[in-house]
């Protein structure tokens, strides 16, 4: 085989293996932490927010405009990122410093699966009031703003969570309607 042809071919197999890379390369968008959204082409919508209250008995609410997206996940990742930021009114941040969202799936039937990052499980540092806070400020500001959601399930990592600091069972979905 001549030189040339060998050069060619390895070009074409180099041109190949790049197609193939950004083609099934898993998408790691960290939509939370983009600076400078184009709000020229994005609109903005109304979230509600869960945090605990100052007292740590229950939770408040809190508002806040987030950028408009039809990608589920990037909604989901929007809203955790807001709930890992802590209020910036009055209530307590329930969520771990660096929790993030993995992944989303949501079935037909209104089952959310939310696979969030090791930080979650990790990072965790409470009682049973911390914890319990923790999981219903997630699963009710889902639940707030994304409608067709009934139940949630939290996962950790890609792994089931059986729970976060031994106090509130995770190994089933929550009943969105037991959290309001």
């Amino acid at each position: 085989m001549s030189p040339r042809r060998f050069a060619v071919g390895m070009a074409a197999l180099a041109v190949l293996a790049w197609l193939a890379w950004r083609t099934f390369e898993p998408t790691r968008r960290s939509p939370e932490r983009r600076s400078g959204v184009d709000s020229t082409s994005t609109g903005f919508r109304s979230a509600r927010l869960y945090f605990a209250a100052p007292d740590g008995e229950s939770l408040v609410s809190e508002t806040r405009e987030l950028p408009e997206t039809e990608d589920l996940r990037d909604r989901v990742a929007y809203l955790v990122s807001e709930l890992e930021q802590g209020p910036r009114q009055r209530g307590v941040r329930t969520l771990p410093e660096d929790t993030g969202v993995l992944h989303v799936f949501l079935d037909d039937r209104g089952l959310m699966t939310v696979d969030l990052t090791n930080s979650f499980r990790q990072s965790f540092h409470g009682g049973s009031t911390p914890e319990y806070l923790a999981v219903a400020s997630l699963v009710r500001t889902l639940a707030a703003n994304l409608p067709e959601v009934r139940r949630v399930l939290l996962v950790c990592g890609g792994r089931p969570l059986a729970t976060l600091g031994g106090h509130v069972a995770l190994d089933r979905p929550f009943e969105v309607s037991d959290l309001r």
